[in-house]
Order: structure tokens, then C-alpha cells, then sequence
């Protein structure tokens, strides 16, 4: 059975022409995330000496990226932003692939009408790479079962944004490495099973009523009338109303399935167990490789007065090697009701 460990990094800095410009040889310090829906960095401390010192001043942002391995296995990848150089050591920040497309438009005018939004989120990503690929895949584990109508001006707005609103309306996306994954925001596979004793800081249930709504409305492409609404008044909770606007969606039908997806993800009233700032204990039953946000585990708490067990996405990761040890860290979501397009 896989546990959590306590693993050992090793990081190397890549050309963009795929050639290992140096190995990371004496690692200070290392970190890297992995975030759902957002572009996760990376920072390594490194120690210097000799033929890696002087490797390491050749290095660029942008033109060269940050490979980090945890004990032999690859686990992060991405475009090194910023590089400081200080006496006897040198720190490297990095983000993720996904950065890339902050940093890119969209350069044709396209209309969707109907299109699942996987399809959708491929075609953003492969026409903001298309000009210039850092060399990346796109892995489209399952569609995202919303068909929705979006149009997209050429050289208007960044695709990273456009790519971000589409995971307001029911699509999921990560990053692992140089792989894309997109996956429908209801995914609910598993990767393993957590309880009390895998927190040694402890665990705390929560409800979020500042996330409550049950009545949802859509607008649409300003310059019509589209509009989408899902839910109402409650019998139980009342009626509370949140009115947003998605101004890429360009029918009717589009923005009731928005609708439905947001109305999903905040009704009835979030409750989950907050893990930020706690640590997994090395001899949790997960393998920290499959920690990729979009998936999920499984966790039982019954040491507060609010016992509950409850299988919660994967939000995001973070890893931290010191001198220390290792520690890691998982933000856990409620998963939102199925919503059907």
C-alpha cells in the first residue's frame, strides 16, 4: 500500500530548446503547488559550486524552465519568472505551463454553438500555442456534459482568463507537468481514503453560509439579451439571489447551463473539513504523485461535535522540502451536485 512518505527532491533547469542546462546539485530549499483552475508555482534555494555556479548564470527567465523530481519521479514543470542571484546561493521562481497562456490571445474569431466545454477549453489552449508551443498535451479525461455557446475575438483578452471563466460554468482543468488536464467539474474519482490520525494538526468542519445561493442568474453577451436563471426561493433556507455576468456566453441555453453549474457549487450551504496549513502525516494511505487537483479522496472526522465523512476534491497541493524534512499540505472543496447541460 502507497503512504504519503517523506520524500526527497531534485530539480534540473531546461533550454527551451529541451536541452538540461544544469542540475540543481546541493537543493536548500525547494516548494512546488499544484492548484485547480489556476496556474501553480514553484521556488527552489540552491547552494552553488564550481561548474553549477557558473551554469546557472547563463540562466534566463522565460528562456529556460524548472524541473523538479521527487524521490525519481517527475512531479512539476514550468517557465522560471523570476532568478536572484546572491552570495553563495541562487533562488528561482517559477510557474507552471499554464502561465504561457496568460501571456497569450486568441488569434482567430471563433463561435461556439453548442459545443461541450472540454471541446471548448482544447481548442483556447491549442490556438493560444499555436504560434509558439513550449511543448505541451492536452489530456481531456472525461467531457464536461455542459454545452455551452461562447465566441472569442481575435487578439481580445488573454486565453488564461477566457480559460478561467469557463471554469466558472462546470469545467475543471490542472496542470501536472507539461500536461493539460481538463475534466468536467462533477469528476469524482478517488485516490485514496484520509482519516484523523493522517492530520496530526487536526481537522476542522465548516459551513460556508457566505457561499449559500439559491436562486442563480447569468447575463450573457452584453450586447443582447441572453440570459440564463436556475433555482428560487427555498423552503428551507429563503431566497438568496447572486446575479453575475459571463460575457463570452452567446445563447440562452449556454447561460442556463452556467446557471445550473454556480447554483450547484452553492447550494445547499457548503459544509466541509478545512485542511489548509495542516500537514498529511508521512503514513497516510495516498501516494503524493496522484495528488492532482480535480481528483479526490475520501476523509472520516469524528473528534468534533459534527462528525462527518465526506469524499472532497482536491483544490490544490503544496510541498516543502527544508532541512528540516518535507511537509505536505492539501486544500480539500466540497464536490458541487451533478448538473446536467
Amino acid at each position: 500500500m502507497a503512504t504519503a512518505g517523506c520524500g526527497v527532491h531534485a530539480a534540473m533547469i531546461i533550454d527551451r530548446d529541451g536541452s538540461v542546462v544544469t542540475h540543481a546539485d546541493t537543493l536548500i530549499q525547494v516548494e512546488w503547488s499544484r492548484i485547480l483552475d489556476d496556474v501553480s508555482t514553484a521556488r527552489v534555494l540552491i547552494n552553488p559550486d564550481g561548474d553549477c555556479c557558473a551554469a546557472l548564470a547563463r540562466i534566463r527567465t522565460w528562456r529556460h524552465s524548472l524541473a523538479i523530481a521527487r524521490d525519481g519521479v517527475p512531479v512539476w514543470e514550468g517557465p522560471i519568472i523570476q532568478a536572484e542571484w546572491r552570495l553563495g546561493e541562487v533562488e528561482l521562481w517559477a510557474s507552471d505551463i499554464l502561465v504561457w497562456l496568460d501571456r497569450r490571445v486568441p488569434h482567430d474569431s471563433i463561435s461556439f454553438d453548442g459545443s461541450d466545454l472540454a471541446d471548448i477549453a482544447a481548442w483556447l489552449i491549442e490556438d493560444g500555442f499555436r504560434p509558439d508551443d513550449p511543448g505541451h498535451t492536452v489530456q481531456i479525461i472525461a467531457p464536461s456534459g455542459i454545452d455551452g455557446g461562447r465566441a472569442y475575438t481575435e487578439d481580445a483578452g488573454q486565453t488564461g482568463d477566457h480559460l478561467r471563466d469557463l471554469a466558472d460554468t462546470g469545467l475543471d482543468y490542472t496542470a501536472v507537468g507539461s500536461t493539460i488536464i481538463l475534466m468536467p467539474e462533477t469528476w469524482d474519482a478517488s485516490v485514496g481514503m484520509l482519516t484523523d490520525g493522517d492530520f496530526p494538526e487536526g481537522l476542522t468542519v465548516a459551513e460556508d453560509g457566505s457561499a449559500l445561493a439559491t436562486r442563480v442568474i447569468v447575463h450573457g453577451d452584453e450586447d443582447s439579451d441572453v440570459k440564463g436563471v436556475a433555482g428560487g426561493a427555498d423552503a428551507y433556507y429563503g431566497l438568496l439571489e447572486r446575479s453575475v455576468e459571463e460575457t463570452s456566453v452567446t445563447t440562452s441555453a449556454s447561460a442556463a447551463a452556467a446557471a445550473r453549474s454556480r447554483r450547484a457549487a452553492a447550494h445547499p450551504v457548503p459544509v466541509f473539513l478545512t485542511t489548509e496549513e495542516v500537514t498529511i502525516s508521512p503514513e497516510a494511505a495516498v501516494d503524493v504523485g496522484q495528488l492532482v487537483p480535480g481528483w479526490c479522496v475520501d476523509v472520516a472526522t469524528d473528534i468534533t461535535c459534527r462528525p462527518l465523512t465526506q469524499r472532497l476534491k482536491i483544490a490544490a497541493l503544496k510541498v516543502e522540502e527544508n532541512g528540516d524534512g518535507e511537509s505536505v499540505q492539501v486544500t480539500l472543496a466540497p464536490m458541487s451536485s451533478k448538473v446536467e447541460g
